[in-house]
């Protein structure tokens, strides 16, 4: 069985990370949404809320669980017997950090591979940073994630 595990901090989701699940659902048994905690990270939802918004976007896909963890991801993937990493590239630059990441992995868990997913074009600006940044001006942000998740969005900046 190929399990698969997507890191990320998802704050918030967005169509980009959401297009990525949904292809890679596709390529393995078992994907696991892994929702990392950064206690350095100033983040705009907490852990929880994260993972339940996922959940509530990911209901057709019955092969896509979604956890969140404090832990490295090396020793997660490996506590879960998991050993595929899937990153999301949008342009050259995420390739440089990711392959570092992927190398990173490697010397920590000989046994994780890394495989990268080139985002659809049409999501190659987007990012959680592009969300909150027109969100906090009160912009109009229905292009970058579902429309469920507008108005828990807007909420965090009244």
């Amino acid at each position: 069985m190929k399990k698969a595990i997507y890191p990320g901090s998802f704050d918030p989701v967005t169509f980009g990370h959401l297009d990525i699940i949904r292809r890679a659902a596709g390529l393995f048994d078992t994907l696991t949404v892994l929702v990392m905690i950064n206690s350095a990270k100033r983040t705009l939802f907490s852990p929880d809320e994260r993972v339940n918004m996922i959940r509530g976007l990911l209901t057709e896909f019955p092969n896509v669980d979604v956890k969140a963890t404090d832990r490295l991801l090396v020793d997660y993937a490996r506590e879960n017997d998991i050993n595929i990493v899937v990153r999301g590239l949008r342009t050259t630059t995420d390739f440089e950090y990711e392959l570092q990441l992927a190398h990173i992995y490697k010397k920590e868990n000989e046994g994780l591979e890394t495989v990268f997913l080139a985002t659809e074009m049409e999501y190659s600006y987007l990012s959680s940073t592009v969300v909150r940044e027109f969100a906090s001006y009160h912009g109009d942000i229905s292009p970058f994630v579902p429309a469920s998740l507008i108005p828990l969005i807007e909420e965090k900046y009244k």
